[in-house]
């Protein structure tokens, strides 16, 4: 196959070289060293033919029964589409493609290995439900913290689940992630009533540890995890990322979801961060409330 010959020579048969590599070439993204909308489209072409290659290593991996290596190239994998994502404008015919081969790279892990990704509904009142994407922990006996993770507005959860399993998979907890859509566009409903019906679930589940579940909000989802942490007490830490430090985010990108070796350089985030300090109005609070929960932790 075409693809095969394209993309096979700059796969990478382990996570840690995929996020290094991406983290390099993001780096150099945010450097100019890659500039212009055809070189722009042209990489994000190449990107998204390395996710398919390491797709269909994890094809063979299953066949051989090697489930440890199919989990890792699926991760690779993802990472990979995740990449290309960034490189191309939403309004792309491009876009849908890649958002697909991200739905069906986590249906596929899902499916085929022992630590599963469920399809879940939230119900918040009599015959009324939103949908959610659930990571358990990876093991049943095992009481793990979790996190409930808001997506982003106008992105999907799957999307938002594409960019965390590369980092929550091994590591002992589980998550809860849901579409910023779902739970702030309901007439009449406030949407910390539906995070509260997200936490009711995660409590609900034996090998989630209730006394340590927090929330994250990514974009301007931020707000609602805060709200949300200020309404309900059951919440034990919230980390709420307004997109304040997007030079910062452009840099890491990748390599911060998926805790890669390569660091930003601090000088250039520190100036970034210096220039762009605003005051968060659940500052007071959060501080407040990591003071009273310091036992109570995420991770």
């Amino acid at each position: 196959m075409k693809m095969e010959s394209t993309a096979w020579p700059d796969v990478r048969s382990d996570l840690a070289s995929t996020r290094r590599g991406a983290a390099i070439f993001l780096d150099n993204l945010a450097d100019g060293v890659i500039c212009g909308a055809t070189g722009r489209q042209t990489w994000a072409a190449k990107w998204t033919e390395i996710g398919d290659a390491q797709c269909l290593l994890a094809d063979r991996n299953i066949n051989k029964k090697a489930f440890d290596e199919a989990a890792e190239a699926w991760l690779c994998a993802l990472t990979s589409f995740e990449v290309a994502r960034r490189l191309i404008n939403k309004d792309d015919p491009n876009s849908g493609d890649i958002s697909a081969k991200v739905d069906a790279d986590i249906h596929r892990f899902g499916l085929s290995l022992r630590q599963k990704v469920e399809r879940v509904q939230i119900a918040w009142c009599d015959q009324a439900e939103f949908p959610a994407y659930y990571v358990p922990a990876g093991h049943p006996d095992l009481c793990a913290p979790a996190v409930i993770c808001i997506s982003c507005e106008q992105e999907t959860g799957a999307t938002l689940l594409g960019r965390l399993l590369p980092a929550v998979i091994g590591r002992g907890m589980s998550v809860l992630v849901i579409s910023h859509d779902d739970v702030s566009n309901r007439s009449g409903v406030e949407p910390e009533m539906l995070l509260s019906c997200c936490l009711d679930y995660l409590s609900s589940r034996p090998e989630v540890d209730a006394g340590r579940i927090g929330v994250y909000g990514d974009g301007l989802s931020a707000a609602l995890a805060t709200a949300f942490a200020a309404s309900d007490r059951r919440v034990a830490a919230a980390v709420c990322d307004g997109g304040l430090w997007s030079l910062a985010r452009d840099l890491a990108a990748v390599s911060w979801m998926t805790r890669a070796a390569d660091a930003v350089d601090e000088d250039i985030v520190s100036t970034h961060r210096s220039g762009e300090k605003r005051d968060c109005p659940s500052a007071a609070y959060c501080v407040r409330r990591s003071a009273a929960h310091r036992t109570k932790y995420i991770g």
